[in-house]
């Protein structure tokens, strides 16, 4: 790897941006392919594959080798609101391998002994996300029912292109939220990536139960990201 493009490729894991490394066997040149990017031919097929599954490996495409080497942000989950759910839904996201956020200004409820081990921000979204911005590899789950807490940061997310974007709330709740996104300026197509009831429905009651629901929605968010790209590309 020639020192530009390591130091492309450098800057690009600092930002959590994607991207895949791809090496041509045959003479060892190699360039960086940035998500998004387009590349034709089945070498492009494989890359974008690559960007799916975050697996490196060799391919042969367009009649020849490429090792292809992918290299892509960690999944985190940032959650609004230090509620009961938040309480659940921490411990068993990082099992899973999801590092977690928890934003809620109400010092009353983020609180280190409700939320041992975890990031925590007693601050508005707003304040924290303009210092750690959301991305296309965070998920966001808006759990506090508070309009004043959850919109800014909803609107943020859908804005980011966050992978997964969830509410907590019933379908009136949803209904008026929308309306108010709407007023700030989100499109009907953002408003529309909105998981709201938010969780997979599995008849979970309480907030253990809830926070599984969220959870799995989270992981089965990940792994089916881009795959309408992908499926369109086939």
């Amino acid at each position: 790897m020639n020192l530009k493009t390591l130091e492309a490729l450098n800057a690009a894991r600092r930002e959590r941006r994607a991207v895949v490394l791809v090496t041509d066997l045959a003479d060892s040149g190699d360039r960086l392919v940035h998500a998004g990017e387009s590349v034709e031919g089945e070498l492009g097929t494989a890359i974008m594959r690559a960007f799916q599954t975050g697996r490196s490996g060799s391919v042969e495409a367009d009649g020849k080798t490429f090792f292809l080497n992918a290299h892509l942000p960690a999944p985190r989950l940032v959650v609004i609101g230090a509620v009961h759910i938040s309480q659940a839904l921490a411990p068993m996201a990082r099992i899973a391998g999801y590092p977690v956020e928890i934003i809620d200004p109400r010092t009353a409820f983020a609180t280190e002994d409700r939320f041992p081990d975890t990031t925590l921000y007693a601050e508005w979204p707003q304040e924290v996300l303009e210092r750690r911005p959301l991305d296309s590899y965070t998920a966001i789950a808006a759990v506090t029912h508070d309009p004043k807490i959850d919109d800014f940061a909803l609107k943020a997310a859908l804005d980011a292109g966050c992978f997964y974007v969830g509410a907590l709330g019933s379908r009136k709740t949803h209904a008026k939220r929308v309306d108010r996104l709407a007023a700030l300026g989100a499109t009907q197509e953002q408003i529309q990536r909105i998981h709201a009831p938010i969780g997979i429905e599995i008849g979970a009651a309480s907030p253990s139960e809830i926070a599984v629901a969220v959870l799995a929605q989270i992981i089965r968010a990940f792994h089916e990201r881009g795959m309408e790209a992908q499926e369109a590309a086939a």
